[in-house]
């Protein structure tokens, strides 16, 4: 067999999976980088580009793209010079994102690429799709296609293919790209196969309207999970812990002062030293008994400190003696070292959200970073030609009124929008919205989830092949919301076009979407009577604005105009009114934060 050297792409962070490190993430025992180095052990040389990896071991060469995360033919580059002028004959270049490579996949590529004279042969999918990330070139070759560009820098790979190539169709050459992706991958190793990464589409047939308690389990249980990764803290608000939080250090780190007073040392009277402890300075001298130093709260009580006399409980006399004030309490008035939280105690388990008060409490305790999932990045998609953000109107046109609040919304349950765009009404336009959702896990889309004719994004949904999770709600107004998920693993959540029904929508099902798909813990919920329930009650649940009675419970509002969200002006929130509810029934309220 000709002599091969190999280049393994291990580009550090993957943007699609919020920044994971693509090449450590394990499925099936071992990370794809191993799976892309195990499969390359019949070439000569191997080098990796990509951060270092101290893990690896010294025959491995390790260089770095430059700049670092400038794109796959960077990496090539930089790949072939670590090689140098002794490179083999042939070059096999294989990204680490491929977990179900075999230890055949590379010498059978070898063998045609011997056999066949070509300059690069590339492994092909069931469908003929070539991935050009699993190939073998003639080094020569490979050394012209990179010459011959300007720059390496953000080049695709197709940049480099040459003219004269084959493709061999080969199984196992999924690679994972998204969360969904890695989670099927992972599935199917535990099922002790290894098929494609890719998840099965699924039918979309028109299901009936699902109750609101029911499509909510759906997305709690059902949806496809965020890949873990280690984050700051203080980054990712929003987020859920994916393993439990314990602490690094003590909670206090020392024994220190509750109070502003005088640490005494034995029963007193105490002579008192003209020395002074200050939170955060420097700790004073041993006390001996019968001494007192002044001391602030949180500062470090000296050794032999018996306890904390407060101010208010102390009297000092002209010769600089300290008392304790006749009838007051005997308390110690001192936080001991770790009374509150010790190394390794659980601070927060798995499926905490990530807020400020979890923040806060994991500093306490020396802890900055954690695996987390999320937070969710959400692209907002505005439908219709009649919609209109800025400047003037046209006739036929309208004012949107809810697409410029909607960050607001979703970040009222941690969820950050990256972007908001406006679909003008074309019969492909969601077509090319559903094929572009990198760096992307949630897609709300306003409008177009009715049967009218300008409503597409059910029939883009059916030929992206997506999986539905909910067909339709038996809710008003918000009947038309479609909920689906896209073999990239983004979830699709469709809003009606109306204002109040997408805001209703979004509010009732945002958190259930949160808990799926970082794994969270259910919310709470906040429930009470609603005084007027049988005024507002009909055939089917109703979402309908409503303000906190003087009492306690909701008066909840009989008629809502869904073209606008005037009727929330003073209001606290929204009640969820089960079908044929009478007055006093507990409902559910969801408060405005507007």
């Amino acid at each position: 067999m000709t002599a091969a050297d190999a280049i393994v792409l291990a580009g550090g962070r993957a943007s699609r999976m919020g920044g994971v490190d693509k090449p450590a993430i394990v499925i099936g025992g071992r990370t794809m980088l191993d799976a892309a180095l195990a499969a390359v052990t019949s070439c000569g040389r191997t080098v990796v580009v990509g951060p270092h990896r101290p893990e690896l071991g010294p025959e491995i060469i390790q260089v770095r793209e430059v700049p670092p995360g400038s794109g796959p033919v960077a990496a090539v580059g930089a790949g072939l010079r670590a090689l140098g002028p002794s490179a083999a004959p042939l070059v096999v270049v294989l990204a680490a994102d491929l977990p179900f490579l075999s230890k055949t996949t590379v010498p059978e590529l070898i063998r045609h690429g011997t056999e066949s004279g070509a300059d690069a042969v590339f492994a092909a999918d069931e469908s003929g799709r070539p991935q050009y990330l699993i190939g073998v070139w003639r080094r020569t070759a490979l050394a012209g296609a990179l010459a011959r560009l300007e720059s390496l820098i953000n080049q695709p790979m197709k940049a480099l293919i040459p003219a004269d190539t084959i493709t061999v169709t080969m199984a196992g050459i999924a690679d994972c790209d998204t969360e969904e992706q890695v989670r099927r991958a992972r599935l199917a190793w535990n099922a002790g196969a290894a098929p494609s990464a890719r998840p099965a589409p699924s039918k979309t047939a028109a299901g009936t309207p699902l109750p609101l308690d029911e499509a909510r389990n759906i997305l709690r249980t059902t949806i496809s999970r965020l890949t873990e990764y280690r984050a700051e803290l203080g980054s990712v608000r929003g987020a859920t812990l994916a393993a439990p939080l314990t602490a690094l250090g003590p909670l206090p780190r020392f024994d220190v002062s509750a109070m502003d007073g005088y640490a005494v040392s034995g029963d007193g009277p105490w002579r008192l030293r003209r020395d002074i402890g200050f939170a955060g300075g420097r700790r004073p001298v041993g006390l001996l008994s019968g001494e007192a130093v002044r001391i602030a709260t949180g500062a470090h009580v000296p050794d032999g400190t018996t306890r904390v006399l407060r101010d208010e409980f102390a009297r000092i006399d002209q010769d600089e003696t300290l008392h304790r004030l006749p009838d007051s309490p005997l308390r110690e008035d001192i936080r001991r070292r770790g009374e509150d939280r010790d190394r390794g105690d659980l601070v927060a388990p798995e499926g905490t959200a990530v807020t400020a008060a979890l923040i806060s409490a994991a500093a306490s305790v020396e802890v900055t970073e954690a695996l987390v999932r999320g937070p969710i990045r959400a692209r907002i998609i505005m439908t219709g030609d009649e919609i209109r953000s800025t400047g003037p109107l046209q006739t036929g046109q309208t004012r949107d009124s809810i697409g410029p609040i909607l960050p607001d919304v979703l970040s009222w349950y941690g969820i950050h929008t990256i972007d908001r765009v406006h679909l003008r009404d074309t019969p492909r336009g969601f077509d090319e919205v559903l094929g572009a959702v990198d760096e992307c896990d949630l897609l709300v889309i306003v409008g177009a989830t009715g049967g009218g004719a300008a409503d597409q994004l059910r029939g883009a949904i059916a030929r992206a092949q997506a999986r539905i999770l909910v067909h339709r709600l038996a809710i008003r107004p918000g009947g038309s919301t479609i909920v689906a998920e896209l073999t990239t693993g983004t979830t699709v959540l469709g809003l009606p076009g109306n204002p109040f029904a997408a805001l209703a929508v979004l509010m009732a099902l945002s958190p259930a979407l949160v808990e799926g798909r970082t794994g969270g813990h259910p919310l709470r919920p906040l429930v009470g009577p609603l005084h007027n329930a049988s005024a507002i009650s009909g055939p089917v649940t109703r979402i309908v604005p409503a303000r906190i009675a003087p009492y306690g419970g909701w008066l909840g509002d009989p008629q809502v105009r869904t073209t606008h969200l005037g009727g929330l002006v003073d209001r606290d929130g929204l009640v969820i009114v089960g079908a044929q509810a009478t007055d006093d029934d507990l409902v559910e309220f969801l408060p405005l934060r507007m």
